[in-house]
Formats: structure tokens, sequence, C-alpha cells
């Protein structure tokens, strides 16, 4: 239930609100029109940063939930033993990874819980979150929910608990599998000769076109794979290359690695 409304907008608490994502969060919701700047509260460990100095800042995270009506929890798995305060019923969110929807309810004594994995591009709000919720969150809070993770890009409601843990690897590592290609892509253009600059701008572009290009059309990558496969040309021929090398070995390894790591850290938090 919210208790702390101000003109019908819902009072946030963001615990680690001075990390990145933290941060990307505040600015999504105040820009979404969800909550206004006065009705933030953000905790952060050592120094304030300058970035939103019209919200409430704290240190004491107990302090943070008393005032809010709903508290993002935006830490590293391993700082969740730390995070030791009473919500009192009030609905929760955790980014964390690994760290499930029973631990979080025992720890922070409430049935209203979401357990949610955005990614670091919700900084330009580009995230694909999933997001779980448990039986005790209302359809209202659900509603909430989906509202507060889609400012940041995109969301789905899944079914299955098992399936964030999977996002972790596939989803959550967000921008990092295609950097990690652009890094490949620059590398290889500058050994040619190709300047810095000149490299990263044509990669960087590859990739956002790319980006654009999937989220237009309704075919599967698959899809656009084989259509460039069909013409039996370069890209064709750099393909089956790729392939022929272990690129889909490679990034189902990775993703499985992932997944691991995923449950192992909410085991060990």
């Amino acid at each position: 239930m919210v208790n702390n409304a101000v003109n019908g907008q819902p009072t946030i608490g963001i615990i680690g609100g001075a990390g990145w994502l933290g941060q990307a969060f505040a600015g999504a919701i105040v820009d979404a029109g969800i909550s206004t700047v006065d009705t933030l509260t953000l905790s952060y460990r050592s120094s304030r940063p300058e970035f939103l100095p019209q919200a409430r800042w704290t240190r004491d995270n107990q302090q943070l939930a008393d005032c809010s009506d709903i508290i993002i929890v935006s830490v590293r798995p391993e700082d969740f033993p730390t995070i030791t305060i009473s919500t009192t019923g009030k609905l929760v969110i955790s980014v964390m990874a690994g760290v499930t929807l029973d631990r979080l309810a025992a720890r922070f004594q409430t049935d209203r819980v979401v357990r949610a994995l955005p990614n670091g591009a919700a900084e330009v709000r580009k995230s694909y979150t999933p997001w779980i919720a448990t039986q005790g969150t209302s359809t209202a809070d659900r509603a909430v929910v989906q509202a507060l993770l889609a400012a940041c890009g995109s969301a789905d409601e899944v079914s299955n608990e098992a399936d964030i843990d999977y996002f972790t690897g596939l989803t959550g590592s967000g921008p990092a599998f295609p950097a990690l290609l652009a890094a490949a892509m620059m590398k290889d253009a500058i050994s040619h000769g190709i300047s810095p600059d000149i490299a990263r701008r044509s990669v960087n572009a590859v990739l956002v076109g790319t980006g654009r290009l999937l989220e237009r059309r309704d075919d599967c990558p698959d899809a656009v794979v084989q259509t460039f496969m069909d013409y039996r040309g370069t890209t064709a021929e750099a393909l089956a290359t790729m392939r022929a090398a272990g690129f889909d070995t490679a990034v189902r390894d990775g993703l499985e690695a992932a997944y691991r790591k995923s449950v192992s850290m909410g085991q060990s938090a």
C-alpha cells in the first residue's frame, strides 16, 4: 500500500543510487514522469555525487526505506548481506543477479518482491529487462513495476524464476557481447592500416544500424543471416568462416557460463 505518495506520485528509494545503474534508473524515472526529483531518495556509500542535487541523498538505507513506498535495491550481489533493512511490507525491486525471491522476501520482511534484470543500456533508455514477482505482489504493483522498468527501455514479466538466471547472460550482459564483437572488428580494421577513429566510427555505425534493422523487422535474426547467406557473396563467406571457427559454440558456452555464475553468485551472497 502506498503511504508516502506526493501529489499522487509514489515516493521511490534507490539503494545504490550513486552507482551506474542506480543513476540510470533515477534519471529514467524522472524523465518518464513516474516520479519527480523531490520524491526520490538515493543512498550512497562514500561521497555524495553531483547527480540530481534536488533529490534526497542519504547514507542510511533504513531511513531511505522508511520514507519510500517503493525500494529499488541496486547493489552488487556480494553486497546483499550488508543490506539489513526492514521494509514493513513495501514493494521491493531487486536488480541483483542470483539472489532469489525467497531470500529477498525474508531479508526485507515483505511479500511484495520483484526480481528484475536490467542491463547497462538503461543509461540510454535501451535496456531489455525481464522480471518476476512474488505471489504477494498485486496487479497494481505489477503495473507500477512494468512502468518503472519500461522507463529504461522495454520489459517483460516472465513466469519462471530460472528464466531470470538465464537472462543474466543473454540480456543482463547487455552491450558487452556486441561490444566484444565491435572490439574484435576494430582490432582487425586497425591491423589493416585503418585509422583508429575511422575504425571506431565504422564499427559503431554497423552495430547501431544492425540494432535498428532488427528492431524494425519482424523476422527472426536467423532469417536476416540467411538472407545474407543466400547472396553467396563476401558476407556469406565471412559468416561461414566464423561459424566454422566455432562462433555459435563460443556464444553458447559463454551464455552457459554466465548462467552458472549467476546461480553461484546468488548462493554465495
